[in-house]
This record gives structure tokens, C-alpha cells and sequence, in this order.
């Protein structure tokens, strides 16, 4: 007869209040890396700091918090309750096998309090500590570095205005492991070596790159390059990075600065340099000057992971390479583009090609993830673009203003390409909103100018 398996033990997250929507989809997705999947005995509100969660080892607890930058910390949960008397009734009842090893003789330890949206003062952070002398601790307590770390936590909602005298939940554990939030200081833009005008926010980069599940040796790909923000982050979790920019300044690393007070780019600005500045340039296969609309690979899958952010034609044109006949009209552009021959690239017809592109060079189990830019007032989940070889994964919102934002599109390779698919998802109307050249960018900008002229108006009252 056949053993069951040990029950998972609950774990208790603590998430920081940032990117709220990117949180669930970057928590499943990074245990799917790690063998698990998401569960939870109870229901997630997701905006909520605390999640209680059902994860089969500690090894896998260590794991995720060695990759995300959503959550702050992992502890393994003794006690649960909405009240100071649930807690430790709960605690009481926690079996005590999985306790002791913790609390002998010979260990120290401290406990910490935290509280969220009520700041509590030192003499009631003790009353609360004095009220678990229940608790078989035996060890020493040592404040500067104990060898085990015992939490209270506690809830007091979501509304500053309304804070409760008495927390909606409270909650005791073990801590495990911090998350790498601090990833997003050592990695900030502004401090990066060479940055372009729509260089990546560095904590997205990473949310990037972990709903895209990249793994060490994987090979991960960003047609749309630029600066190389997106191959960073790949690259910091041990992935070889590539990419293609139809701009050959950038990729060169020539012209115009994007930096304030700095007219031209340096002789080493470049994204070989800014993998260098991390102590990550062996992972960099190489940038190429290409045309992402007309691809230049051998047929095959090729890639790992696709993490890339398409131009919207608000910072960064959207073009690609045009015909002869489009010569006399580029012809008056100056050398700094470098391709003289080029033509409009549609909004519509640049996320076809991403995603027949995905379909085609993925590896089976491999993820694409991109931004897609969207006008809110008819945004619908029907205009999301589909590919029968794609699976969508998760789909969430980051406002850019009042009617526009844009929305991160995680999709997973389910099916094999064939030939058959090679236009299979181009739809009579069924992308309607995304056809005519670039309707986002007359719609952002006509916003822009809606609002410039209302502020007028009521700076003149």
C-alpha cells in the first residue's frame, strides 16, 4: 500500500502593497517553477497584505522568496484568529512535535510585532510578546542575532481613515525567508549606465521575468530590445539573454542622450555595458539590428521565454522596414535613424506578429509576456489578441492616466506550431480596436489634450 504524502503546512505571506494585481499571477507562477501550485484554505483577497497559503515543503517556501519581488516575507504559520483569544487557541492547538525543535535549550531567538495600517507603541509591542508566555520557549532570547525568528502579525484593514482598536486578524509564525524586494534599489534606472526614454521600471522588469518563469540556462529573447532593461532581469536569474531593435543607435549605443544635462551618448553606453554593471555580461548572447515584422531565425523553438514591451508610438515610433517605394518620403529623415526605408507598423499588425512569432519559436511550455496598450473606455477581454498555440495565462492593468493604461500579457505555449496556424488567429473584426494606424496614440494624446484644456479653463476661473 502506497504512502500518502505529507499535507502541505500552511505558510503565511507578507506582501507589499505595490502592483497589487501583479501579485497572485507572480506567486502561481513561481511555484509552478518549483514543482507546486497555488492553494489556499481560504479565499485571497487580493489586495490584502496577508495570504495564507498551503506549500508542500520549506524548501519550496526558500525557494520562492529567493525569486520574488512582490512579497516581502514567508513565515511558517503556528496561529491564526480574529481575535487575541482565537490566536491562541489556535496556537495551543498547533501540533507540538512541529514546535519543539525550535524552542530547545539551546537555540536563541527573538519576537518581532508588525502591524498593518496602525502603528503600535513599545509598551504595547510588549504587553502582546508578555501575553504568549504560554508558548514553550526554552531558549535565550537574543535581540542582535537569534538563530530563530517568532512574528506576531497583525491586520487592521485597508482604510487609514478608519483604523479599528482591535486588528480584523492576527497571526504567529516562524519566519523563513525574506523575498528580494531590495533588488529593485540595486537595480533602479537611475542608476543604470545607459537608459533610453522607455527604459523599464525595475521591479516590473523582474515581475516580467518571473511571470515568464525564467530559470537558470534558459535562452530568453526580446525582439523589441532597446536599452536591454528586460534582458537584465533575465540574465540576473541566470538565463542568456538576446534581443533585436530595428533601431540601430540604440543597439549601438550612438546619438542623442536620454539622460538630463548629458547632449550625446557616452563611448560605452550600451546594453553590454549595463549587463557588465551587474556583474552579468556572460550571459549576453548579443542585440541585433533587425526588423521585428520580417524575422531572420531558423525555423525551430528556439526560445525559452519572450519578455518583451512593444513600442505604443508615444515615446518610441513604431516602424519597420518599408519598401523602395517609401524611399523619396524617408529620404528627408536624418542619418541618425540610420534606415532610411522604413514604414508605419501598425499597432495591431506588431502584436500578430509578436504572437504568431511566439507560437512558432517557443519551446512547448515556454511563456510569452508583453505589455499591450490599451484605451479604457473600450477595452473588453475579447480585444486581448489570441493564438489556438497560446494559452493566456494572466492578464494585469497598470494605469497610465485617467483613460489609458496598459496591461501585461502572460501567455504559455500549449500546442505545436504547424503551418496551418500561421494566420489562424487573424479574425474578421475581432481586433477592431487595434486596427487603423496608430489608434492608441491619437486616443492617448487626445486625452492629454482634453486635459491640458480643462486645466486651462479652470486655472482662468
Amino acid at each position: 500500500m502506497a504512502l500518502a504524502a505529507p499535507a502541505p503546512r500552511r505558510y503565511l505571506l507578507l506582501l507589499a502593497q505595490e502592483h497589487l494585481e501583479f501579485r497572485l499571477p507572480e506567486i502561481t507562477s513561481l511555484l509552478s517553477l518549483y514543482g507546486g501550485q497555488f492553494s489556499s484554505e481560504q479565499e485571497i483577497h487580493v489586495n490584502s497584505p496577508f495570504w495564507i497559503l498551503s506549500i508542500p515543503s520549506e524548501e519550496m517556501a526558500r525557494g520562492l522568496m529567493k525569486r520574488t519581488v512582490c512579497a516581502k516575507s514567508v513565515f511558517e504559520l503556528w496561529g491564526h484568529g480574529r481575535s487575541a483569544g482565537e490566536l491562541y487557541a489556535s496556537l495551543k492547538n498547533y501540533p507540538m512535535d512541529k514546535m519543539l525543535p525550535y524552542l530547545q535549550t539551546d537555540s536563541t531567538y527573538k519576537v518581532h510585532i508588525h502591524t498593518f495600517n496602525k502603528t503600535l507603541t513599545q509598551a504595547q509591542k510588549i504587553k502582546k510578546i508578555d501575553a504568549l508566555e504560554f508558548l514553550p520557549f526554552k531558549g535565550k532570547v537574543n535581540l542582535k542575532n537569534p538563530e530563530h525568528i517568532f512574528w506576531i502579525l497583525e491586520d487592521y484593514g485597508m482604510d487609514p481613515n478608519n483604523v479599528p482598536e482591535d486588528p480584523f486578524h492576527l497571526y504567529f509564525g516562524r519566519w523563513i525567508a525574506d523575498g528580494q524586494r531590495e533588488l529593485i534599489e540595486s537595480y533602479s534606472v537611475k542608476k543604470r549606465h545607459f537608459i533610453g526614454n522607455t527604459s523599464m521600471d525595475a521591479c516590473l522588469s523582474f515581475i516580467m521575468a518571473n511571470h515568464g518563469r525564467v530559470k537558470p540556462n534558459d535562452v530568453v529573447y526580446d525582439p523589441f530590445v532597446g536599452t536591454g532593461g528586460l534582458l537584465i532581469s533575465s540574465a540576473h536569474f541566470g538565463a542568456y539573454v538576446c534581443g533585436t531593435d530595428i533601431d540601430y543607435n540604440t543597439i549601438h549605443g550612438l546619438g542623442k542622450a536620454s539622460r538630463k544635462n548629458q547632449k550625446w551618448r557616452g563611448p560605452d553606453e550600451n546594453i553590454r555595458a549595463n549587463l557588465r554593471q551587474y556583474g552579468l555580461e556572460k550571459y549576453y548572447l548579443d542585440a541585433l539590428v533587425s526588423d521585428s515584422s520580417r524575422p531572420i531565425w531558423r525555423k525551430g523553438m528556439l526560445f525559452d521565454a519572450i519578455i518583451t514591451d512593444p513600442p505604443y508610438g508615444i515615446r518610441e515610433a513604431t516602424r519597420r522596414t518599408g519598401s523602395q517605394k517609401e524611399t523619396v518620403k524617408s529620404a528627408e529623415r536624418s542619418t541618425e535613424n540610420h534606415i532610411f526605408v522604413s514604414s508605419s507598423y501598425h499597432l495591431s499588425d506588431i502584436f500578430f506578429d509578436l504572437l504568431k512569432f511566439a507560437a512558432e519559436y517557443l519551446v512547448m511550455g515556454g511563456r510569452l509576456v508583453y505589455w499591450l496598450p490599451i484605451y479604457r473606455p473600450e477595452y473588453t477581454e475579447e480585444i486581448i489578441p489570441r493564438h489556438p498555440c497560446l494559452k493566456l495565462i494572466s492578464n494585469c492593468e497598470q494605469m497610465l492616466s485617467s483613460h489609458t493604461s496598459r496591461r501585461l500579457i502572460t501567455m504559455e505555449k500549449v500546442k505545436e506550431f504547424k503551418d496551418q496556424d500561421q494566420n489562424s488567429h487573424l479574425l474578421d473584426g475581432q481586433y477592431m480596436p487595434y486596427r487603423g494606424h496608430n489608434s492608441f496614440r491619437e486616443k492617448y494624446f487626445s486625452g492629454v489634450t482634453k486635459r491640458i484644456a480643462k486645466e486651462e479653463k479652470d486655472n482662468q476661473k
